[in-house]
């Protein structure tokens, strides 16, 4: 099945014009006692506490008590919601039909449908449609993806929605749906050369951009600068295109990936520094040169 993640992607970029949202998830809220029931795994004392209660947070805490109540069960060889996951999803809905800007609703959402769409997604199971009532969409990758962006609205300085996007993109696919969340995570948590770096890597593998992971692995370098790996890394980008080059004879352009590639072997026992040698000694003998 085709999708686009350039939705997702217009979503997350809007995050940034937010102002005055609700946080991902509240502190003690109004509802304190029930939170820490729901904590301690008490679920129907904390249902007990909430009963009548029909504010946005209390129908969020109801909802994660029947999550609890599922007993973490996954029933997503058949793909179908058991009767626990079917009520804490009609919870967390009305939750956000009462708080559209609950990002711990949005993402409770997110987490609830993501492995039912994953196994949809790859043949093993059905589609149906989970809604506790009154009918609703079935359970696809789109729908979650959604739910993930939701939440990642919901919150400008939260880093937990964007990485659970990052987490459930890189099983759905299609890669650029896992660059969004990328994005705005380093957007959120710039200072991070770990965050980066992986980012990179995701941007050089499945990313399919390595000019683009060059440019990531950079950043990285800018608060990591003695970073060994992520210089052989870079370095590894340049030989990659260098030996692209060679393939079709454009023997300057193989040359200048080498020099680049040369500046960031920082090791000379590496493997790097032995496959760039390999491509000098193609590059010599294609070009004629000994």
């Amino acid at each position: 099945m085709k999708r686009t993640g350039a939705p997702l992607l217009a979503l997350l970029l809007l995050v940034g014009c937010q102002q005055g949202v609700a946080p991902l998830e509240e502190t003690g809220g109004t509802h304190p006692e029930a939170r820490a029931l729901i904590e301690q795994g008490e679920y129907d004392a904390a249902l007990a506490q909430l009963s009548g209660a029909s504010d946005a947070e209390a129908l969020y805490l109801m909802g994660r008590a029947w999550v609890g109540k599922a007993g973490g069960a996954r029933r997503a060889e058949n793909g179908r919601l058991g009767p626990e996951e079917m009520q804490a999803l009609d919870l967390f809905q009305q939750a956000v039909a009462a708080r559209a800007d609950y990002g711990a609703a949005h993402l409770a959402i997110a987490e609830l449908l993501a492995p039912y769409a994953l196994a949809a997604e790859s043949g093993g199971g059905e589609r149906p449609n989970p809604a506790a009532s009154g009918g609703g969409p079935a359970i696809t990758v789109e729908r979650v993806l959604a739910a993930y962006g939701a939440a990642v609205q919901a919150d400008p300085a939260d880093t937990e929605a964007p990485t659970r996007l990052i987490e459930f993109a890189l099983k759905a696919g299609p890669p650029r749906d896992a660059a969004a969340g990328f994005q705005e995570l380093t957007r959120r948590d710039r200072e991070n050369p770990d965050l980066l770096v992986r980012f990179g890597d995701f941007l050089a593998g499945p990313g399919e951009d390595p000019v683009e992971a060059e440019r990531v692995y950079g950043q990285a370098l800018i608060w990591r600068p003695d970073d060994v790996e992520t210089h052989l890394k870079i370095a590894d980008l340049h030989i990659d295109a260098a030996l692209e080059h060679l393939k079709v004879n454009h023997y300057a352009a193989a040359e200048t990936e080498m020099r680049q590639a040369r500046k960031h072997i920082v090791d000379k026992a590496s493997a790097q520094a032995r496959r760039l040698r390999d491509a000098e000694r193609s590059l010599a003998d294609a070009s004629g040169r000994q």
